[in-house]
């Protein structure tokens, strides 16, 4: 049985008077994708952010590897090979492609310039579309080629886990499929996924497992295909 990469255990946060998650327990496994799906404010964000330490727990535990991460500083735990690309791609504009690269590895400080070099490669092969536009400002990039930016970005580090937030948001459906296919790659090469997305129907069906999340509370939980197909979720989130 694969072992748990990363374990979230009784998490709660607070915004002031605001509760965004109440005790949530989830796990993802060495391998897997896991998806989170739920509407708008459900927590999705709250919970990638607090597995990150980007945003103040009430109570809980979250571990990485085995090792306590939940009041870990947010630099050490992306240093522990944990990468997050979060909603909106936060890519640099004024930096070219190559540069947008560069700069996600300094996240693992212990890359050598031959390793740096290899991710580079590895990553115009995942990403063509970047290879033609290497010196290219990131701020002239169409949507979906700063989208595969910032996932490519984040692979730099050369995480065990890499979390995306929203990947799918706002881009043609074409360029979704393209997307979901790269993140189906990105696990093949050995990485760990947490993905959160709106598009449920595409989430769960590349996802090993799924929670759904409604009002900071995980209501369900199962295998991605056992989750495509149950009517709650087919009713409030696939639109049948």
């Amino acid at each position: 049985m694969a072992e748990d990469m990363l374990r979230i255990e009784n998490l709660s946060v607070n915004y002031g008077y605001i509760t965004a998650l109440t005790d949530i327990n989830m796990e993802v496994k060495n391998g897997e994708i896991i998806t989170l799906i739920g509407g708008n404010g459900a927590g999705k964000t709250t919970t990638m952010m607090s597995i990150s330490n980007l945003v103040e727990k009430t109570s809980g535990k979250i571990s990485f590897k085995g090792q306590d991460i939940t009041h870990m500083a947010p630099d050490k735990i992306v240093k522990m090979g944990l990468a997050h690309v979060p909603e909106g791609r936060k890519i640099f504009p004024s930096l070219t492609v190559y540069e947008n690269l560069q700069v996600g590895t300094l996240g693992n400080p212990k890359l050598t310039k031959g390793e740096i070099n290899d991710l580079i490669t590895r990553s115009y092969d995942l990403f063509p579309r970047l290879k033609e536009r290497t010196t290219q400002g990131g701020g002239s990039l169409s949507g979906g080629e700063q989208q595969m930016l910032a996932i490519a970005r984040g692979l730099m580090m050369d995480p065990d886990l890499i979390m995306l937030d929203e990947p799918s948001l706002g881009l043609a459906p074409i360029i979704v499929e393209e997307i979901f296919e790269l993140i189906m790659k990105i696990r093949d090469m050995g990485k760990t996924v947490l993905l959160i997305e709106q598009n449920a129907s595409m989430a769960l069906s590349i996802a090993d497992r799924g929670y759904v999340l409604e009002t900071g509370n995980i209501t369900l939980t199962g295998k991605g295909k056992d989750l495509l197909v149950d009517p709650e979720v087919k009713r409030a989130y696939l639109g049948a």
